[in-house]
Formats: structure tokens, C-alpha cells, sequence
């Protein structure tokens, strides 16, 4: 009778332990887990050189997806090895123009002052337009607005070469021109001038300037009132308005929430999509004021220090620092200060039959 073998608790088939499948050995580099060479290969994709270092320096690509660190879905930080190819770039500043700008446009506006103060002696050595001293040159057209137009033109020239240098933009950009924003809004801000225009005749029948100022002596000159037109509505404005609403405006506004932020403690208000600075309302008010009043003052000496026109000055700078800081547009103040003095000018020349009677300004 055949039967079962027992069954052997010590048979070698039993007793031998089983072999087991080796667990895939990984080294340890930095945060990430990477395979040995000898180990079985694992489903994990493969790293580059470039991960791999980063890795073992403890920076990671941005694409990088660290399989220790479960919230691949947050946001990574730039790092500093992200690319061998491309160079780390550092932003540009984010308040730009402020105050120390502003001081060196100061700067630049006083070489160029030099710079014109040589031109004028030597145009007066050489008696051009007749001309032999300042005092004759201080009544005189050519010499008004020639040196005028001179100190505006050097000093833009030297800043449209320095201040991209520091800004990483040019010119243009940084003082936030956007002509495209001021063609669009363009019946907007010529509106806005014919207010200027109608407060400037209500402010010249109840308070009326002085007679024979310094401004009628020059327009009084042969051929003046053209070329104070022709200036007026495109020197003037363009160069003015770089001056005031461009540097000056801005830099007071980033000085005044600076000032607060570090007052209260609180962080800064940052900057929109193009790098240029987020200014609270408080700051725009105290900007525009302040900017007003030297802007005033520059064209108080034409009109004899009367206070009527100065008034006058301060509302309609009031409204050109509002065109600036409402579209963000420095060719919005442009177009708003060259469409203002045209109006000007045009009741001028309707008024002495196209300046030939100009007794009857």
C-alpha cells in the first residue's frame, strides 16, 4: 500500500530560504534620490549632468521635479544654477524716476547750463544779431529762446544717454511716454485744454496781470510773436513736461510713499505689469501740489510776478499733473500743455490781426 510521504519539517527544499529580489539601491544627492549604477533600474526618469549637479549644490532647475518633496504643484523659486547657457540677470529697479534720479538730472541740467553760458559769451564776442551784452540779450529774442531751446536740448540729450544706462530702458519707457495711450484719449486731453484755456480767460478779467511785463517787451520784437508760437507749442511743452510731469511729478510721489512705508511699517505697493511704480492717492495729491508750484514760479518772472497769472499757472499745472498720473502717460500731459498754449496764441493772433497789432494784447 503506497502511501503519502510524510512531510519533512528539516527537508532542503524547505529549509533553504527563498531568495528575494534586491531591493534597488539609490544614493542620496542633495534633496533627490538617484539610482546606482549597479542597482536594478528604476521607473524614475533619468537625470541630466546639469540636475545632477545642481542637485549635489543644492539648486534646482525651475522644471526640476524633486520626487522628495510632494507639492510639485507650488511655485519654484528662481535658482542661481538654472542655466549654464544663459547668464543670471538681475531685475531693473521698480521705482523709477526717484529722488537721486532727480538730482542728477539737476546735475545734467547745470553742465548743460555751463555748456550754454560758453555758447552765449561767444555769440556775444562775435555781436551775433547785433548784440554786444547781456543786458541786451536778456530783451532779445534770439537769445531768449536760443538759449532756452539750448539748455532744454543739451540736458535731454545727456539724460537719454545716462539714465538708460541705469535703468536697463530707454528713456521713453522709463518716464512711461505711451504715446498710444494719449492718441486714444486724445478728444479727453484736448477737452482738459480747452478748461485750461476757459479758466485762463476768466482769470484774465478779474484778475488781470500787469501791464508792459516782460513777456509783452519781447513779443513786441520783429517777428517775436512767430517764433514764441512755433516754440510754445512744441519746444516748450515737450521739454516742460519731461522736466515737471516726468522727473519731478514721479520722483516726489515714490519720495512721499517711501517716506510713509517706512513711517507705518508697511510694504511697498509694488509696481504694474511694466515695472513702474503703484502710487497711493495721498502722494499723487502732495506730488502734484509740489510740482505746481516751481512750475508756477519758472514763468511768474514773464508775467511781472503778478498774482493772477501765477494762480492761473498753479490750476493749469494742476490739470497736467492730473493727465499724467490718470492715463500714466507722459504724452498725455504733452499733448494737453501743446493744445493749451495754442489756444492761447490763436486768441492772440485772431486779437492783433496775426500779431501785427499787438498794442491791442
Amino acid at each position: 500500500m503506497n502511501t503519502t510521504p510524510e512531510h519533512d519539517p528539516l527537508s532542503p527544499q524547505d529549509s533553504a530560504p527563498q531568495a528575494e529580489t534586491p531591493a534597488p539601491l539609490e544614493v542620496a544627492c542633495g534633496n533627490a534620490l538617484i539610482p546606482s549604477a549597479d542597482s536594478t533600474p528604476s521607473p524614475k526618469p533619468s537625470l541630466t549632468p546639469e540636475e545632477i549637479l545642481s542637485a549635489a549644490l543644492g539648486y534646482f532647475p525651475s522644471n526640476f521635479q524633486d520626487p522628495a518633496r510632494p507639492e510639485q504643484g507650488d511655485p519654484v523659486e528662481p535658482r542661481l544654477f538654472e542655466s549654464f547657457t544663459q547668464p543670471v540677470t538681475l531685475p531693473p529697479p521698480s521705482r523709477t524716476p526717484h529722488f537721486g534720479h532727480l538730482l542728477l538730472l539737476g546735475a545734467l541740467t547745470l553742465v548743460s547750463l555751463v555748456a550754454v553760458g560758453l555758447i552765449t559769451r561767444s555769440a556775444l564776442h562775435f555781436h551775433l544779431f547785433g548784440i554786444t551784452n547781456l543786458n541786451q540779450a536778456v530783451t532779445d529774442i534770439h537769445y531768449t529762446l536760443g538759449t532756452m531751446g539750448a539748455l532744454y536740448l543739451f540736458t535731454f540729450l545727456f539724460g537719454a544717454l545716462i539714465f538708460p544706462l541705469l535703468w536697463q530702458k530707454n528713456l521713453f519707457d522709463g518716464l512711461q511716454w505711451r504715446a498710444a495711450t494719449a492718441m486714444h484719449l486724445r478728444r479727453r486731453l484736448i477737452s482738459a485744454a480747452v478748461v485750461c484755456f476757459v479758466l485762463a480767460l476768466i482769470n484774465g478779467v478779474l484778475m488781470p496781470g500787469p501791464p508792459d511785463t516782460p513777456i509783452d517787451k519781447i513779443f513786441r520784437a520783429p517777428g517775436a510773436a512767430w517764433l514764441m508760437f512755433f516754440f510754445g507749442i512744441t519746444f516748450a511743452p515737450f521739454f516742460e513736461e519731461i522736466i515737471f510731469r516726468g522727473f519731478l511729478l514721479p520722483s516726489l510721489c515714490t519720495a512721499y510713499d517711501w517716506a510713509a512705508e517706512r513711517v507705518s511699517h508697511q510694504p511697498s505697493r509694488g509696481s504694474d505689469e511694466n515695472g513702474h511704480p503703484l502710487w497711493s492717492i495721498p502722494a499723487m495729491l502732495t506730488g502734484s501740489l509740489l510740482t505746481s508750484i516751481p512750475f508756477a514760479l519758472m514763468h511768474a518772472q514773464q508775467t511781472g510776478w503778478a498774482i493772477g497769472p501765477l494762480l492761473l499757472l498753479v490750476c493749469v499745472s494742476l490739470v497736467l499733473c492730473w493727465a499724467r498720473l490718470s492715463t500714466r502717460s507722459l504724452a498725455a500731459s504733452v499733448l494737453v500743455h501743446a493744445c493749451y498754449n495754442f489756444l492761447l496764441f490763436s486768441i492772440m493772433l485772431i486779437g492783433t490781426s496775426g500779431f501785427r497789432h499787438l498794442d491791442k494784447m
